[in-house]
């Protein structure tokens, strides 16, 4: 069953992904809410020379824009678990607990992990 997201701001963290996901034609969307509330979406990266997932990305932009840790994450993806180098990620920047919230490819949020 579905959760219903009540924060207006962790909805569009979905919306965020699913377009990023969208528009680049990849297997996974995510977007993450900074501590001064800017946002970051990204896609999974597949090079010869380079992985990482979607969320992964969002996160390095995040680290990159010179901010202090995450409020939220979202990954929309057809999987039906976080993986466990996201929540790594996550964790080891956000500074504190952070929910990342798993959405299907209509939005839909199916679950979530709290770091």
């Amino acid at each position: 069953m579905p959760i219903d997201l009540t924060d207006p701001e962790d909805a569009k963290l979905v919306t965020l992904a699913r377009a990023t996901r969208a528009r680049a034609h990849t297997t996974q969307g995510a977007a993450v809410r900074d501590t001064d509330g800017r946002t970051y979406s990204a896609v999974d990266v597949s090079l010869p020379s380079l992985r990482l997932t979607a969320l992964q990305v969002a996160v390095a932009m995040a680290v990159s824009s010179g901010v202090g840790g995450l409020e939220a994450a979202v990954v929309v993806s057809d999987s039906e678990v976080v993986a466990a180098d996201d929540v790594a990620a996550v964790r080891d920047f956000a500074g504190g607990e952070v929910t990342i919230f798993r959405a299907d490819s209509l939005g839909a949020v199916l679950g979530s992990v709290t770091t």
